[in-house]
């Protein structure tokens, strides 16, 4: 196999994205053919590795792509060329451990996952294939109903404590932008191998190769459903509505779970997949001396713009209509020290309400697949640490995002506080890009309010200086009529459960922290990826006991 870097092709103007995607496997295929010198009769077949989008010489716009290639005469191609760009590689394929046996396991040793998010959902999909029927147990209600319940919070203001955008089947990232996109290093091809389950269950194609894929929240309920029905046809067993109140130990070893319904579960083996905003069963983990440790996260708030000045700063005018809606992603440091930076951007989304809790109040961002709202919006969060917190313990960030979610909560006055920019931060400077009737895109109710007295003063300082570095970098960002709502409190795990080489407590033989939840992941596609990284150590464990 050969492999393909920097392959370029420059982007035609007034196409639509269907007609794209066919010049794409036409252009390509001229290009590989002409790079390599070859007839097409020599050419067995190409696939798309990674497709990035290079905006730097606007109004000239072009896609970058890697392409591995397979060819007749492999060898005989590299000895006669010397061809830039151009290697020889392997490909290797993700395998996940195997067990010595397939079929029924006894039900005590059947795994309990706690959580059906995307790590839940990964590691049961996996466990089930490898006949572990894994018994899951959800708080919330199938993806089909919470999105009913979800909605009519936005609707109608009522909240359900247990079904909401952080509980219920898919997690939190069901109500999010739906960017399957992720930092981690990916040296095992898990990355990869999420993806294709992704595309597997109706996914869209390119996300495996699109340098910040995403597939919007609408397809994400269908993709969630299509792979939770694949596991229940393989063995697994699910129980929606079902929260678990205590672990069971003797000497150190888990000997089953509690739920709130009184049931006992008994297994040796429990995945712990609960998500951010599980604050009561981060609590009960603490009191039965679960080891954890406050961690660093970050907090802030949405910021909305037209989406039209976002493409144009992007892209340049008259920019092609086949382009995706532009994104952006930016970074600063603040003069005391702290990190700014923009999180969950939202191309052609909304604000939503993602409160959990009664009488506290958080957002998100949230697009659909076609990502075609007028507004584009991100949070711009600052990095908080533990020396913030004002409680002792693993648990003071949980109390932080409490006291913060429940300022915000009083000032919109149950909703989501929002204030021009030039009102938050008390001098107008950049007037003129947005105009004075620009209005949000919220998911929820909402009121103008005082949004600057949800955070301590120099949060706010940092948030501001943040702000005027990206005015310089995308001008318009820091406008008169730009809009701040809050708070965006649960960007990430306030703690971290930790866990051994063996991917379990160190204190609890048994027990398998998981996910963004348990600290270990940080968005839809790492939470899938540990998930698979515990269904790995619960069989490889599972293969050194037999």
């Amino acid at each position: 196999m050969l492999r393909i870097q920097q392959l370029n092709l420059e982007i035609p103007r007034f196409q639509t994205e269907e007609e794209y995607d066919n010049y794409q496997k036409r252009q390509l295929e001229k290009k590989i053919l002409k790079l390599l010198k070859i007839s097409s009769k020599d050419l067995k077949s190409f696939s798309i590795i990674r497709r990035s989008l290079d905006a730097r010489k606007k109004p000239t716009l072009f896609y970058s792509y890697i392409v591995d290639v397979e060819v007749s005469n492999e060898v005989q191609l590299l000895q006669k060329n010397k061809l830039k760009n151009v290697s020889a590689i392997d490909t290797a394929e993700y395998h996940f451990p195997e067990l010595p046996f397939k079929g029924t396991s006894p039900k005590s040793s059947r795994p309990v996952i706690i959580g059906l998010g995307p790590a839940g959902l990964f590691c049961g999909y996996y466990l089930a294939k490898q006949g572990l029927n894994p018994i899951i147990l959800e708080r919330g209600k199938p993806v089909e109903q919470r999105l009913k319940d979800v909605e009519d919070f936005w609707n109608s203001g009522v909240l359900n404590t247990e079904s909401n955008v952080q509980f219920g089947e898919g997690g939190a990232g069901t109500f999010s932008d739906g960017k399957l996109n992720t930092l981690v290093k990916d040296k095992y091809g898990r990355n990869k191998e999420v993806l294709k389950v992704f595309v597997e269950n109706g996914a869209p194609e390119k996300i495996i190769y699109d340098q910040k894929p995403h597939i919007g929240t609408d397809v994400l309920i269908d993709v969630v459903r299509n792979i939770r029905n694949k596991m229940l046809s393989l063995g697994a067993e699910i129980h929606y509505e079902t929260k678990m109140t205590d672990i069971l130990q003797n000497g150190g070893i888990i000997t089953g779970v509690k739920t709130n319904d009184g049931r006992m579960f008994p297994t040796n083996t429990v995945v712990l997949a609960i998500g951010h905003s599980a604050r009561d069963t981060f609590r009960m983990c603490h009191e039965r001396n679960i080891p954890m440790e406050p961690k660093s996260f970050a907090v802030g708030f949405r910021v909305e713009h037209p989406q039209e000045l976002i493409n144009i700063q992007q892209y340049g005018e008259n920019y092609p209509d086949c382009l995706p809606t532009a994104a952006y992603k930016v970074t600063a440091k603040s003069d005391n020290g702290r990190g700014v930076y923009s999180f969950c951007m939202c191309p052609g989304g909304y604000v939503v309400n993602a409160s959990s809790e009664e009488g506290h109040l958080a957002i998100n961002g949230m697009s659909y697949s076609k990502r075609d709202g007028k507004n584009a919006n991100s949070a711009i969060i600052i990095s908080v640490n533990p020396e913030d917190f004002s409680g002792q313990g693993p648990l003071s960030g949980v109390e932080f995002q409490r006291q913060i979610e429940k300022k915000a909560y009083e000032i919109g006055n149950g909703k989501i506080p929002i204030q021009y920019y030039k009102d938050f931060k008390g001098s107008p400077e950049h007037n003129g890009t947005i105009p004075q009737g620009f209005t949000p895109s919220i998911k929820g109710n909402y009121q103008f309010a005082d949004v600057n007295q949800i955070l301590p003063t120099q949060l706010n300082s940092s948030f501001i200086q943040g702000m005027e570095h990206f005015h310089k970098i995308i001008p318009g960002f820091a406008d008169d009529y730009a809009l701040v709502s809050g708070i965006e409190s649960r960007t990430s795990s306030p703690l971290r459960i930790l866990r051994d080489e063996s991917g379990q407590s160190t204190s609890l033989k048994g027990l398998y922290p998981c996910g963004e939840g348990a600290g270990y992941a940080g968005g839809i596609t790492s939470a899938a990826m540990d998930g698979l990284y515990v269904a790995e150590r619960i069989v490889m464990n599972h293969n050194s006991i037999d």
